[in-house]
């Protein structure tokens, strides 16, 4: 169980990015996984307004475009997408609590970062080191295979 984060769907569609190949071939492995795999809202809406955005991409998607990509990755048997539970304001409170500094850009990060505690999914496939700063998740850098397990053993 894992989630997938936005760079690596960006990645994985836009085929001027370096990563992109490596990112492809991992996408299209967890299409055809047999376990459960993730994304978010928020991910998905950060996902279109990256991939259609003139000042971002050399050759923008047109919106169509952007949702067909992501309808082929919803047709996954296994896909699912991580939301809110009555829980989240709490286990929210506890997050921002245990990891200092959780401001500016971060709060996107940690809002990910808190739907997947809740939901009790630890492992997220990224290129963003920013994720490293949450003590209870486990990344993947799904270029370098660079991994960073973390100790800390959950009670939830």
């Amino acid at each position: 169980m894992f989630v997938v984060d936005t760079n690596v769907l960006i990645y994985g569609v836009d085929t001027d990015a370096p990563d992109h190949a490596r990112c492809r071939v991992l996408l299209e492995s967890f299409r055809e996984m047999t376990t459960p795999w993730y994304v978010t809202w928020g991910i998905v809406y950060e996902f279109l307004r990256v991939v259609t955005h003139p000042r971002v991409l050399t050759r923008p998607f047109t919106p169509e475009q952007a949702w067909m990509f992501l309808d082929a990755l919803f047709a996954s048997p296994r896909l699912g997408i991580l939301a809110e539970t009555d829980r989240h304001r709490h286990v929210a409170a506890e997050v921002y609590a245990e990891v200092p500094g959780i401001t500016g850009n971060l709060v996107f990060d940690a809002h990910t970062a808190i739907l997947m505690r809740e939901n009790g999914v630890r492992t997220i496939y990224t290129r963003d080191t920013d994720f490293n700063r949450f003590p209870f998740l486990d990344t993947i850098d799904p270029v370098t295979d660079n991994r960073r397990t973390n100790k800390i053993q959950r009670t939830r």
